[in-house]
């Protein structure tokens, strides 16, 4: 125990002298090349490896919090990095299941792994009973190096708005607060494991059939290994294959739809991380949702006027938009309704117009552009937004544009199968 407290004593000290290198680097390139401020955080962000690219994609995905030009370069801080070597995932597996014999366990663990991420590797396996599940582990030093990170950032936000009282965002602390609870989250796989716990209870009351989601091998899994059930399918994006396999792909959407839209009021967080393969059409024609790391948490009333806005923005009823953002957002002041009606037509009247698979396949942040000329708008109003707003709404734009590519003739939100819009008293009494 004293080994493992001075051993990640020392790599605290080593990461400290690691920053300073890296942020002393970045000075140098700013004095001699002269990059936008956006471009060289960005690059200097991915340099200094999992906790800033977090960082980085938190900017990329909050319009509401960050000036435009950052949240727009930070769409290029992507999540994937090299795979660690095996040997390392077995060190993790070993150390946190001291005393165990990996062998009664795991009767195989395939070396490759499936996906690597800053923050953990997923690994196939079979375990001894004869189940094929996933291992998610976690890259040995991240949470040290997290924490360190984190304390470097809030004692450098401290210091800047004691520095710049007049600094733009006089919160800067709150967002670091705000971040650290997310990330903590994150590399907390037990926390992965009750959003997991919590959705499949969801089902269960609802006796979804049509939805799953992986178990948890909870004996077999600690705050940095997570053991899953494996899941076989395709993701949802691969579109012409789903055209392929599903006999209506549009129940496929409306199925997905309606459980993520049910767990937004009935589980005590919401999925907000489906895109590419987090959502699966399973081989047995269920919809499959993987990776709950990522989750949000909204209020109802929130929840109800964000449905509203998404009605009324198929309808293309702007009066009603409007109303909704009101009803979702905060205001210290008189809003003219009519006003940003006209705002917000402008707005989103190119929007209708654009190809939707352009937009998921090849162009993905023009999402992000919509919700950042969204949240201009309500700002220039004096709306402010609730902080998982952003998460929520960029979801429902992934859904409308998955319904417009494999479903392009289906009235979704007039479709009598979405069943979106329940009472909070229904949801509530299913949740308690």
């Amino acid at each position: 125990m004293k080994k493992n407290i001075l051993f990640d004593g020392l790599r605290s000290v080593a990461r400290v002298g690691e920053t300073a290198v890296i942020a002393a680097r970045a000075g140098i390139k700013y004095a001699t090349q002269k990059p936008s401020n956006a471009k060289l955080m960005r690059e200097t962000f991915e340099s200094l490896g999992s906790t800033y690219i977090k960082l980085g994609q938190f900017i990329a995905s909050t319009p509401s919090l960050f000036p435009r030009e950052y949240v727009e370069e930070f769409q290029g801080c992507l999540d994937q990095t090299p795979s660690l070597p095996f040997s390392y995932v077995q060190q993790v597996l070993a150390s946190e299941f001291a005393g165990r014999d990996l062998n009664q366990i795991f009767a195989s663990i395939e070396t490759t792994p499936l996906a690597s991420a800053s923050i953990a590797q997923v690994h196939a396996a079979k375990l001894v009973s004869g189940e094929d599940v996933v291992l998610k582990i976690q890259k040995p030093g991240v949470e040290t190096i997290l924490y360190t990170d984190l304390n470097v950032l809030h004692w450098a936000t401290k210091l800047l708005e004691k520095a710049v009282p007049k600094v733009k965002f006089a919160s800067l602390a709150d967002i670091v607060e705000e971040i650290k609870m997310r990330m903590v989250r994150e590399v907390d796989f037990i926390e992965e494991a009750r959003n997991l716990d919590d959705f499949i209870q969801y089902l269960n009351v609802t006796n979804n059939q049509a939805a799953t989601a992986p178990k948890v091998y909870h004996q077999y899994s600690t705050r940095r290994v997570l053991t899953m059930q494996r899941l076989y399918g395709v993701p949802l994006t691969d579109f012409d294959l789903v055209r392929k396999v599903a006999k209506d792909p549009s129940q496929v959407l409306i199925t997905a739809m309606n459980t993520w839209f049910g767990s937004l009021m009935m589980c005590n967080s919401f999925h907000a991380d489906l895109h590419a393969g987090n959502l699966m059409l399973l081989e047995d024609g269920r919809v499959g949702f993987i990776d709950f790391g990522i989750v949000g948490q909204l209020k109802p009333e929130v929840w109800t006027a964000c449905i509203g806005f998404m009605d009324a923005l198929q309808r293309t009823n702007y009066t009603r938009m409007a109303e909704s953002m009101l009803q979702m957002g905060m205001t210290s002041q008189h809003i003219d309704v009519a006003v940003l009606a006209g705002d917000l037509e402008r707005l989103f009247s190119g929007v209708l117009l654009a190809d939707p698979q352009q937009i998921l396949t090849t162009n993905p942040s023009d999402l992000n552009d919509i919700m950042m000329d969204m949240v201009a708008v309500g700002e220039r109003h004096g709306i402010r937004f609730p902080r998982d707003f952003a998460l929520l709404f960029k979801q429902m734009l992934y859904f409308d544009r998955f319904m417009r590519v494999l479903a392009p003739y289906t009235d979704i939100y007039a479709d009598q199968r979405l069943q979106m819009v329940q009472t909070v008293e229904q949801h509530q009494s299913l949740k308690h």
